[in-house]
């Protein structure tokens, strides 16, 4: 899954950043609300770490202008700690609220969370037929036994298990497993999916000729 985080204090941004990837998410950061709106408006990502106290433009500001646009899962990541703030931010559409200092593991977890409601999938669990994808504990299981997985193999199920029975695209697929410092080969997509079919089965990925990929499981 793909995330940005707009935040305009370095250390602390890298240190999300890195949380996150950590937690198997691709992760591109904004230094300030300018930016953040225009790659939030202009790209497709999964869910948004938002600040509030941004330069150029605030975070309520963002908050407004995105949801004018686009449904995406926000999150707002602030030292404002206020319940007045945590209302205001809810009222203008965030999903969730969480403040400094936090815990990265919780940050993670939240995230996952929004992410998982937003496709309609709150069970952190998604079955496919025998196959359990527990999208919290990042793991894999056909009849019961574990099954191992890259982490892009990973995530390349879960997106398509987040959206079963729709059509996923390729370009879907790398936009939301490789951040914007991705750079690869055109068909890494197509050999993804040619090793999950190996480990999970020929049937599991069905292919939708110059299209892409869905499961219907």
């Amino acid at each position: 899954m793909r995330v940005l985080v707009v935040e305009d204090a370095t250390p602390l941004a890298a240190l999300v950043r890195q949380g996150l990837e950590e937690n198997g998410f691709s992760v591109d950061v904004a230094p300030d609300g300018e930016s953040g709106l225009y790659s939030a408006r202009n790209f497709d990502y999964d869910a948004v770490v938002l600040d509030l106290m941004l330069p150029r433009l605030d975070g309520w500001t963002v908050l407004r202008k995105l949801r004018a646009v686009k449904k995406t899962p926000v999150l707002i990541l602030t030292a404002r700690d206020a319940l007045a703030d945590k209302l205001k931010g809810l009222d203008d559409g965030a999903d969730d609220y969480l403040t400094k200092p936090f815990e990265v593991k919780e940050l993670a977890a939240r995230v996952r969370a929004l992410i998982r409601r937003a496709a309609d999938k709150p069970d952190p669990v998604i079955r496919l037929g025998e196959i359990e994808i527990d999208t919290s504990a990042r793991a894999v299981r056909k009849g019961g036994r574990p099954v191992e997985l890259t982490a892009k193999e990973f995530a390349v199920v879960e997106l398509l298990a987040l959206h079963r029975g729709e059509l996923v695209t390729r370009t879907m697929i790398y936009d939301h497993i490789y951040d914007d410092d991705g750079d690869t080969l055109s068909n890494v997509v197509d050999v993804f999916v040619a090793r999950i079919r190996k480990k999970l089965g020929k049937d599991i990925v069905e292919t939708c000729k110059g299209q892409g990929y869905r499961v219907h499981v």
